[in-house]
């Protein structure tokens, strides 16, 4: 059977620990490869590879190391389909949302590239009599990156491209249930000029994290992840002395009013919640119609919606989704299913014991939509982080925008109307990080940031854009004088500049 080794100074390692994880086929729920799990002393060693890797690098010059990033764009497009394949085939996800994951983590690649201006730092000449002051940007030294199976291309790629770019080396930790891309783009990172041992892939589980979190020439350590491990990370990093980001769960809420293009919102909301089958923390699993007639019309309009939705293989070009990523996680969400239940919502439809023809044993789940749920039910404050969507009603716009204020996640929210002024209103009071207008997952661009509020995110500083660059660099001021003539007599008097 295959394995999945490590990546260490620009060459796969076979681990030593003799401890491997499976790494399913989703669609078929077989076992098509192990990876292996490293040991304390494994990851010790990875992290002295980068420690000397990173001195050299940090000293090339910044317009030679986007040279390096530019190659590797160039790279990620000419295998985007092997990429691709290779994600869904352990991720589950279909081709299509796979090249869109691949994607998305190229545009922070494209944002790497203009790392040479975006190091640049500040100047002043004479702050005070003959004296300038300036600061600079410099590289943390080795940091790393604790990634999820959701997205395997796009999220290791906000972490280590902007990382790399500013001069550190990288210790990557991706999901051990789909490691094989993290893999593939640590070996297109070497061929496209990055010198070994600059960015390092060390797979694992808690053995792994904890000896990342605890190992001291790991400066920052960047996750992502379910709220409480995130928690845990962000504890323990920062306890042990380290910069930590750390972005955890999510329950992303839709505001829909009554003047909203509701052929627009049927649209949005059927891609939003159902597709690549809820794994996202972006995905829209809760609608707030404002308003009974609202309400009647969206549930009405998504039930039959939902009934055109299919269902397939991760290769089936016609399917809107796949299957979820392992037969635990199936059983976890239909487990919320029949919560949701249990507390008294309505079944609108009810995706459990979906079976595809064929593919028997793939980890399928079909489509589900629940009316009625309040919030008061324990399986609208979870994260479900599968292909279920819940209506929450409200009677007006202050009702509907308190539900996301008030909820412990803060990640995204959308709303969606025709009224400028009620949009406004409401993208400047609510309790999110991240707000769209008819737009249904606001995730931003490259060169922006991303980044949620409360449980959702634990740390001061968010991902990619110049967010990014703040967190892999330190800054360093410089005040210089050169004096002429005498020396100045008043040298023990605090300086100032009167």
């Amino acid at each position: 059977m295959r394995t999945v080794p490590h990546y260490i100074s620009g060459k796969t390692v076979e681990g030593q620990s003799g401890r491997f994880g499976d790494i399913y086929n989703p669609s078929t729920g077989e076992v098509q490869a192990q990876v292996q799990l490293a040991t304390q002393d494994e990851l010790s060693e990875a992290v002295a590879v980068a420690v000397a890797a990173q001195q050299g690098w940090s000293a090339t010059n910044p317009q030679r190391r986007a040279r390096v990033m530019f190659k590797f764009k160039e790279l990620l497009e000419a295998n985007m389909d092997e990429l691709a394949a290779i994600l869904s085939s352990e991720h589950g996800k279909v081709i299509a949302d796979s090249k869109g994951d691949i994607q998305r983590g190229l545009e922070v690649i494209e944002f790497a590239c203009g790392i040479p201006h975006l190091l640049k730092g500040e100047y002043t000449e004479g702050a005070g009599p003959g004296i300038d002051v300036f600061s600079v940007r410099q590289p943390l030294g080795v940091v790393a990156g604790i990634t999820p199976f959701n997205f395997p291309a796009m999220i290791p790629m906000w972490m280590f491209g902007v990382a790399i770019a500013c001069g550190n080396a990288f210790i990557l930790k991706p999901s051990e249930k789909d490691p094989t891309v993290p893999l593939r783009l640590a070996e297109l990172m070497t061929e496209a000029g990055l010198p070994n041992g600059v960015l390092n892939v060390v797979h694992g589980d808690k053995t792994a994290v904890d000896a990342i979190l605890t190992h001291p020439d790991i400066k920052a350590v960047s996750f992502v992840g379910s709220s409480d491990i995130a928690h845990y990370v962000y504890s323990n990093g920062t306890a042990n002395g380290k910069r930590v980001q750390a972005m955890g769960g999510a329950k992303n809420h839709g505001i829909i009013m009554p003047d909203a293009d509701m052929d627009q919102v049927i649209a949005d909301f059927s891609g939003a919640a159902y597709g690549s089958a809820g794994e996202r923390c972006m995905a829209l699993p809760v609608a707030v119609p404002v308003g009974k007639d609202t309400a009647d019309e969206f549930v009405s309009r998504m039930k039959e919606e939902v009934g055109k939705l299919k269902i397939g293989i991760s290769t089936d070009a016609e399917a809107h989704y796949g299957p979820v990523v392992s037969s635990a996680h199936r059983e976890k969400i239909e487990n919320y299913i029949k919560m949701g239940v249990d507390e008294g919502a309505d079944l609108v439809v009810d995706g459990r014991g979906h079976s595809l023809q064929g593919h028997e044993n793939g980890f399928f789940i079909g489509p589900t939509l629940f009316d009625n749920v309040t919030p008061d039910m324990q399986s609208y404050q979870e994260e479900i982080f599968g292909p279920v969507l819940q209506v929450v009603r409200a009677e007006n716009l202050e009702e509907a925008a308190s539900l996301p204020s008030r909820h412990q996640y803060g990640n995204g929210v959308a709303i969606f109307t025709r009224n400028g002024l009620a949009a406004r209103e409401f993208a400047s009071k609510v309790n999110v990080g991240m707000v769209g207008i008819n737009v249904p997952i606001p995730v931003p661009v490259a060169y922006h940031t991303f980044g949620g509020w409360k449980r959702s995110a634990f740390g001061d500083v968010n991902q990619h854009g110049p967010e990014g660059v703040r967190f892999y660099t330190k800054v360093k001021t410089m005040t210089q004088r050169w004096p002429s003539g005498d020396v100045d007599d008043q040298s023990f008097i605090i300086p100032t500049m009167q």
